[in-house]
């Protein structure tokens, strides 16, 4: 089973009868995106693991959730589904759809770098049939590319990137009720934010970030987890992997150098590591952007 086909939304539609799929594909940092058609069907989604973002590309005047019939869809209009949530639809007549379905973690890392905040203590909230022309345009962009095509895939990733940006930065508010237990205090998280962002390019280790929060590698580990959404390796890998891209979408330097620049050990380790996230090599992303 590949990535996508675990996602829980984009499986009942594949369990269709009605609904085809026209493409999908994976597009590194925890986000997939698929372009679908629809007609004359009933859809339930139950929890899903994953964040979806939807646009109504064609069509969908005759699609409403359950709970809300008196609400109807149309071309341009955008749906957000948060992860865990529950909502049944009702397709009458045609409908063609693109989603991005968002991993937690990819969630949490940019709720970490975009509004400074712990992701336990925000959530996207729920919106059926939103107007936001933006970020319609931005799906009407994603659609027209090539998602066959390696280089043209790459820039899908960015385009990609600012449509979570913009859903983070426009539909993410505070939880409510909620007790935040465990975790870092903010003032550490802070610090090991501008920290490992400070030292990119050095080896940095368990050991040495647990020291600065005078705490065992073991309940470190623990905290930072609970407070950042995904493991100190894993928020470190992002990181590099961001700046990465900055670097090779902004200069002309050699990938050797970026490779140091960013605390990879040589070209040949950023280059496998950053085709393993990305889905090219370090090459084809600055192809696709020069």
């Amino acid at each position: 089973m590949s990535a996508i086909e675990s996602i829980q939304v984009f499986q009942a539609l594949s369990s269709s009868p009605n609904a085809r799929l026209e493409q999908s594909a994976t597009l590194g940092d925890g986000m997939m995106a698929a372009l679908w058609n629809n007609r004359h069907d009933a859809q339930e989604y139950h929890a899903p693991s994953h964040h979806t973002l939807s646009c109504y590309i064609a069509d969908g005047t005759g699609t409403f959730r359950r709970d809300q019939p008196e609400q109807k869809g149309s071309p341009g209009k955008l749906c957000i589904l948060p992860a865990g949530h529950e909502s049944a639809w009702v397709i009458n007549g045609e409908i063609r759809l693109a989603h991005l379905y968002i991993s937690p973690e990819q969630f949490a890392l940019s709720c970490i770098t975009l509004l400074d905040r712990e992701p336990r203590a925000l959530q996207l909230q729920e919106n059926t049939f939103l107007e936001d022309p933006e970020q319609a345009g931005r799906f009407r962009q994603l659609i027209q590319m090539d998602w066959s095509e390696p280089a043209e895939r790459l820039r899908t990733t960015s385009v990609a990137h600012d449509m979570l940006s913009h859903a983070i930065l426009s539909q993410v508010g505070l939880r409510e009720g909620l007790r935040l237990k465990g975790g870092l205090a903010p003032h550490l998280r802070r610090h090991l934010v501008e920290f490992i962002d400070a030292h990119l390019a050095d080896p940095l280790s368990l050991g040495q970030l647990a020291g600065m929060c005078a705490l065992s590698e073991y309940h470190f580990a623990r905290m930072f987890r609970e407070s950042f959404g995904l493991p100190p390796h894993q928020y470190l890998l992002a990181r590099r992997l961001t700046y990465a891209r900055d670097l090779l979408r902004s200069t002309h330097k050699a990938f050797g150098e970026i490779a140091l620049e960013c605390g990879f050990s040589s070209a040949s380790h950023f280059n496998n590591r950053f085709r393993q996230v990305v889905g090219g090599t370090p090459g084809e992303y600055r192809r696709a952007f020069s």
